[in-house]
């Protein structure tokens, strides 16, 4: 899961960028965590590889981005600087408020990013959608493969490649495998990395089992 991505692929790039926004100070595996660095140098890990993400991208393909409302004008400035354009944005309402302030926070967001002109999806997909909660146990900000698996069917093809630059425990590689594209997996801490293999070899079972 350490790959790094050809030059030339069509990507549909799920990029959970919250990830490194948590702050946890420690280390994982004798190495230094990603989580003890400063908030600041960890927003600038994140919205730097906005510009390789779009290297990386054939031309005509998509990006979705969950990103942190309280940092949208941060996100659209890198955005904008690596060359995507924003055409879409997709809501996911929560039946529970995953924390309360001034108000309870109980809605997920990405906004979906075009490089060039791609075609328009066959089966525009709503953008007003329902969370499914997983509890968090694989990874502090886990999403369900059932939530990226639509957008992966509506944003490329059977047989392109799918790029998830922040791959945590694997839930868009598998939800790739399912839906039988290829993907691409970047994560820095061994413990998500050894986790993301255990789920793709059980979902490749599954999709034999499933094919056969």
């Amino acid at each position: 899961m350490t790959a790094v991505p050809p030059a030339h692929c069509r990507v549909a790039s799920k990029v959970a960028c919250a990830t490194f926004l948590a702050i946890k100070e420690g280390k994982t595996d004798e190495n230094l965590s990603i989580y003890s660095l400063s908030r600041r140098s960890q927003r600038r890990s994140v919205l730097a590889a906005f510009s390789d993400a779009y290297r990386v991208l054939k031309p005509n393909s998509f990006c979705v981005c969950f990103y942190g409302w309280n940092r949208v004008d941060e996100f659209f400035s890198a955005w904008r600087r690596a060359g995507f354009r924003p055409v879409g944005h997709i809501v996911w309402q929560k039946n529970y408020a995953s924390s309360t302030g001034f108000l309870q926070s109980r809605h997920e967001q990405a906004y979906l990013l075009i490089k060039g002109n791609p075609d328009r999806p066959a089966k525009p997909i709503a953008d007003v959608r329902a969370w499914e909660y997983t509890g968090n146990r694989a990874h502090p900000i886990e999403k369900a493969v059932s939530i990226l698996t639509p957008l992966i069917q509506a944003f490329s093809k059977r047989g392109d490649l799918v790029l998830d630059p922040f791959s945590g425990s694997g839930s868009t590689a598998v939800a790739s495998l399912l839906s039988g594209r290829r993907y691409i997996g970047i994560e820095l801490e061994d413990r998500y990395c050894r986790q993301s293999r255990t789920r793709l070899a059980g979902a490749a079972k599954y999709a034999a089992r499933k094919a056969a």
